[in-house]
This record gives C-alpha cells, structure tokens and sequence, in this order.
C-alpha cells in the first residue's frame, strides 16, 4: 500500500514525499483511516513503529478541511509525557503541515515560559504540550481548550507510570465533552485501558504489533555478571567493540552521573541525560550524541521517552528496569525503521526476578552469556531490589525536571509531576 491509498490529501503527500517516505507503517495504515473518519481510537504500538506520522497526518488533514477561525484557538492538542517527545512531536507536525495554512506550538516545562506565551499569543491550530506547563499557561489565561475538536493522548502507559491522572482528568474538564479522541500506547495494560473508557467513545482498536511483545529486528542477550563488575564489563564491551552509538539505561540519576564519569574516565566520550539535567543541557547531551561528538548517552528512563535517535546500533541495559513493559520501552530506541539492533542486558544476582518477568511478559528466554573476569557472584543474594508498582499514582515524579523558570515554581510545590 502507498500513501496515496489512505485518502491524505496532495498537501500532506507532498510533505510526506519530501521527507523521503513511500510507504505507510502498519500502525499507520490502521490507524489513519478512521481517524480520518472521524473515529475515536486506541492504539498499541512501540516506539519505531511511526505512531506520531500515525495522528499527526489525519489530525492536520481534518483540520485543514475545518473553517480557519480568526484568532486562531488551539483546535488539536497533542498530550505529551516528556519534554523530548514533545519537541519531536512538534517537529513532526512542521514538516507534514509545511503545505499547510496550519500554526503550532509546543510548550513543556524546564525552560522560560516568555517565548512560548509569545507564540500562543500569535494564534495557534495545533498545541504539542506536556501536562504541568499546559495547566499553567491555562491557570494564567494564556490558553484556552475551550475549542478543541481533537484530543491526542500520546505514550499513555508513560503518561500514568509519571503519575499524571489527575492531571490529566483536570484537563479533560477544560476542554469541551464532544471531541475526538485518540489515543496511543505501547501496552494495553489493565490501567490504560480503564483510562480509555472514561475518555474514548466506542473507540476502534488498533495494534501494530503484538500486544507486549518487542521488535523482531533486535538481537537481546543477557550478561550474568557480579554488581560491583558491571562498571568494568560494560567499558570492556563498548571499548573492544569499537561501538559508536550506544544508549544506556539506568535506573536512577545519581547511577546515570556516576556510571557517565567512569566511563569518561576511561576514554570514553559520554553525556548524561536524566530530569536533574536542564533543558539546555539535555538539548547538548542529545545532539552531541546524534552528531557522533558523544559516544555513549547514558539515559534514565523518563529521560529517554521520547528520544528520536534514527538508525541506534546497541541498547545496554546496566539495570534491568523493575517494571516489565519498560524493558519494551528501552529497547524499541534500537531496531528501527527495518534496521538491525542490539540490545544487551547487564543482570546481576539481585535482579534475577527482574529478568524472569522480563522473559515471560515477551514469551522469550535470552541467551546468556559470561565473560571471564566479569562472572556473577555465586554468593550474591537474589533477593530483588523493592520494587515500584505500576499504577496512576506518584511514582517517577521525583524524577521530573527542576524547577521551571519564568516565575511559576511556586504554583508547583505541591504538584511534583508537572516539572516536565
């Protein structure tokens, strides 16, 4: 199937055309129909599978057959867990809607809000937002919701794992009931989908891949290796390896530093990347990663959501995450757009549990292997860390981002999630 099949109109194919694009993702060719149609939908599909092309062409092709209001009030609006993915979103909808008479706007947390007031001032179709900023922009009046025909719930999943529920029910009370809705996940957990049914109306459902399963173009394999070895092993496989490109995983910022200053200690070039950073730092980290100035990109996982990295060659697990689906997560940043990738897992004896839920949430047994020098510690005890619970709740918002500037910290003090 080509583009031209899905019913987007010569503006949109033209766009898409000059990105160098001829044929639709699975997720895309699902997804774009009825919601071209006007149908609410909830969709499954993992990062690299062209979900944002996914919305983002039906969206402005809906709009641009909507009457163009005089001022101009936000009509779309696109819900985004993290300031990256937000910033790719918003890249995405300027280069489809370059053909287009369509305004955008992205507004997230972590940098002044001066510029961003500046352009929703000028009038905006479609807003790419994260929830703490957008509900201060609409605390202030900056923005209204009041005539938005279409809803875009994007990373869902990550959106309830960063604690944002409420503050995603506030924002529905802001916009108007009727509306279309859509919404995208990389799992169908029990959670999302009793989200989907305060939020979707007979909604039509739509997986590109399996549910929870991982990308078949990505080889995974398990080192068995002792705690205290891992630092050592993982500068041994990136430094023989010759590797250029490598995103690592950690579980917490303080590991994300420490692991960073080792490695650059041996000679590696590597960059941190986590919610302690600042906006202009994590900007710096991500580029100088794309433009091969950093070799290693050392990521917490909030950080990484989102993270556009075309062609990543290696994915190495220090940590396995404590939450199966994250696994998922980390390792669709490799195997993309039909290339090969590799994800590597460091397990240790205290993560033996983590690995087993990891194996039966995507049907698999990895292949392990040990190094010499790097074996695991037969004494170690495989007791698991305290694991965190996968719910709506508070969990990760400590790993939100300073505060932002511009003169609202104080409105929140008391709401940790909306640092991003």
């Amino acid at each position: 199937m080509s583009f031209n099949q899905l019913g987007l109109s010569e503006a949109l194919l033209k766009a898409i055309s000059k990105k160098g694009y001829t044929t639709p993702s699975p997720i895309q060719i699902k997804a774009i129909p009825p919601i071209l149609e006007g149908k609410d939908i909830l969709a499954s599909a993992q990062t690299g599978t062209g979900k944002t092309a996914g919305f983002t062409l039906p969206l402005l092709q809906l709009l641009s057959q909507g009457q163009t209001l005089r001022q101009r009030p936000v009509r779309a609006l696109v819900l985004t867990p993290t300031r990256e993915l937000a910033a790719q979103v918003y890249e995405n909808v300027k280069e489809y809607s370059v053909f287009l008479d369509l305004r955008s706007a992205v507004i997230f947390g972590g940098v002044n809000q001066n510029s961003q007031v500046a352009h929703l001032r000028q009038g905006v179709d479609v807003l790419v937002a994260t929830p703490g900023r957008l509900i201060d922009l609409h605390s202030q009046g900056v923005l209204s919701l009041s005539k938005i025909e279409i809803l875009v719930l994007d990373e869902a999943d990550r959106m309830l794992d960063m604690g944002f529920l409420r503050d995603i029910e506030r924002i529905m009370k802001m916009m108007p009931a009727k509306r279309q809705n859509l919404m995208f996940s990389a799992t169908f957990s029990h959670d999302i989908k009793k989200l989907a049914q305060g939020i979707l109306n007979h909604p039509v459902q739509v997986e590109a891949t399996p549910e929870n399963t991982t990308v078949e173009a990505i080889s995974q394999k398990v080192f068995r290796v002792a705690k205290g070895l891992k630092t050592g092993l993982i500068i041994k496989l990136i430094a023989e390896g010759n590797w250029k490109q490598v995103l690592v995983f950690t579980r917490t910022k303080h590991g994300a530093n420490k692991l960073c200053e080792k490695m650059v200690q041996a000679g590696i070039t590597a960059a941190a990347i986590h919610g302690n950073k600042s906006q202009g730092a994590r900007t710096k980290a991500l580029s100088g990663f794309k433009h091969g100035d950093v070799r290693v990109l050392v990521a917490t996982d909030i950080a990484a959501r989102g993270l556009d990295i075309p062609l990543l060659p290696h994915v190495i697990n220090f940590e396995l995450p404590n939450i199966p689906e994250d696994y998922i997560h980390r390792i669709g940043r490799t195997g993309r757009a039909g290339a090969r990738g590799e994800a590597l897992s460091l397990v240790s004896a205290d993560e033996t549990t983590f690995l087993r839920d990891i194996e039966k949430l995507v049907g698999m047994r990895f292949p392990v292997e040990i190094i010499e020098g790097f074996e695991p510690d037969p004494n170690a005890s495989t007791e698991p860390e305290k694991r965190q619970q996968r719910t709506g709740g508070n969990r990760s918002r400590n790993n939100a981002a300073p505060k932002n500037a511009g003169g609202d910290s104080s409105r929140r003090r008391n709401n940790k999630s909306r640092r991003n």
